[in-house]
């Protein structure tokens, strides 16, 4: 039987110099150690534990995935997080966090998740009963391979206000996140053995769903302008396709400029291809918003990539693709061949919540939090790195690069880290030239603000 816990396993000192989340965590440790959370006691929620000690949601949420992660709790929905009955520490067990594995959902500064502890968890439980209630019967049988109708109408009026895109809910198909969208414009306008410029560096999941598809890639070099538009064209003339991410490049974070913009156009006019892959358009920080280059297209070249992994969950496997108007039915027939369309639920649950506007009030309030975390991240990287440090964080995106002069190897740097259970990426596994540059990409994403100090101190003790 899971019996709850008292409360005093989870008392803080407020008058403790202590942050509040090094507190609690250690007060959980402790009373897992000394026997007094037994294993598969369950734990009171997050959302009833931080009305009792009043402590920020998030702040426990983020203790319990850090003892998650060390094994000492499991998460198990809807029955609550428990002691893991399998988990024995002696008594001398130190408290330094051990490193994740990799199935567990995420680690501090681990690049490509949304802030969990933002979701709107009440308001999605909501939406998912109410839909599962009311499921007509239409939405029982096989769906739309294009996507359901409503979600993509509601896609639409978001593209043409968020991003100034003008489509219409025929022009758009919903897919399974970035990489179904990837296969499927490889599937309608390249065949085997064609050329496809990438950015380099560049988001290492192109490079090897290409090479899968027995693609010949042509890596173009990045500076502050983006890709290399005049380089590609000298080096790779016979290109097909371009995939791009023009608003914030991954992993620089530099926009495409607008000359470049015009070349890629124009190169593109003469019966080629552009995947403009918008992954985090939404989170911009400071300045106008980059627009979207499909904005530009005059000629009808451009598919359009957006997911919902950034702005809601991955775990969904939600995105959408916009096409060029002469595709719309030659989609159509390959997402028959495909895979028949995406699970109807989810789509009907997400087009709920951006109908009703909690999508956008959602997207606000992520953005706000974001700036909150990246300006603490910056900050105490800045107070504990000093000089050791270079910064580049730009108006917009998820994740800051920090380059170490002189403290070694960027794939060492990030080994260190991962003992400490920190996952920050290295730069130079981005490229596919030799002689990369070197540095650590640090997504702030979930990273709250009380806890930068601390998780930068972690990285400072791994690594320096």
């Amino acid at each position: 039987m899971n019996f709850a816990p008292r409360l005093d396993a989870f008392a803080i000192d407020r008058t403790s110099r202590l942050p509040l989340h090094d507190q609690l965590y250690e007060r959980i440790h402790a009373a897992i150690r000394d026997g007094r959370l037994a294993p598969g006691a369950r734990l009171p929620s997050t959302r009833s534990l931080s009305i009792q000690l009043g402590v920020a949601r998030g702040t426990i949420d983020g203790v319990y995935a850090r003892l998650a992660g060390e094994g000492r709790l499991i998460a198990r929905r809807p029955g609550g997080t428990i002691v893991s009955p399998n988990f024995r520490s002696p008594p001398d067990t130190p408290t330094v966090p051990t490193p994740q594995p990799s199935s567990e959902p995420w680690l501090p500064l681990q690049l490509g998740l949304p802030a969990l502890d933002l979701f709107p968890r009440k308001t999605w439980t909501r939406i998912l009963a109410r839909q599962a209630r009311q499921l007509p019967i239409d939405e029982m049988v096989a769906p739309d391979p294009m996507g359901l109708l409503a979600l993509r109408e509601a896609i639409a009026a978001y593209l043409a206000v968020s991003r100034g895109i003008a489509c219409g809910a025929h022009q758009i198909v919903v897919t399974h996140g970035y990489q179904d969208a990837l296969n499927l414009t490889v599937d309608l306008v390249l065949a085997m053995g064609d050329t496809v410029w990438i950015e380099d560096p560049g988001y290492g999941f192109v490079q090897r769903t290409l090479r899968a598809r027995s693609m010949t890639i042509a890596a173009a070099p990045v500076d502050e302008e983006g890709l290399d538009v005049d380089w590609a064209r000298a080096k790779a003339p016979q290109a097909k396709l371009a995939i791009v991410t023009p608003a914030h490049q991954f992993p620089l974070g530099v926009t495409l400029s607008p000359a470049r913009r015009r070349a890629l156009l124009a190169w593109a006019a003469a019966d080629r291809w552009i995947l403009e892959d918008d992954y985090d358009c939404e989170f911009h920080y400071s300045g106008h918003k980059p627009a979207a280059l499909k904005t530009m297209d005059v000629d009808q070249r451009v598919f359009y990539a957006g997911s919902f992994s950034k702005s809601l969950l991955p775990s969904l496997r939600l995105g959408y693709l916009v096409l060029p108007p002469h595709l719309v039915d030659a989609a159509r027939t390959a997402q028959q061949l495909r895979h028949r369309g995406v699970a109807m639920f989810e789509q009907s649950a997400v087009a709920e919540l951006m109908r009703q506007g909690h999508f956008a009030r959602h997207l606000r309030r992520m953005a706000v939090g974001y700036k909150a975390r990246r300006d603490a991240l910056v900050g105490a990287l800045e107070r504990r790195f000093g000089d050791r440090i270079v910064l580049t964080h730009r108006a917009g995106g998820l994740h800051v690069l920090g380059r170490f002069p002189g403290l070694g190897d960027d794939f060492e740097l990030a080994r260190r880290a991962a003992r400490v259970g920190l996952k920050p990426a290295p730069l130079s596994g981005q490229y596919l030239t030799p002689g990369a540059d070197q540095g650590l990409l640090l997504s702030f994403t979930n990273v709250p603000e009380d806890r930068a100090d601390q998780v930068v101190a972690s990285l400072a003790r791994a690594i320096a």
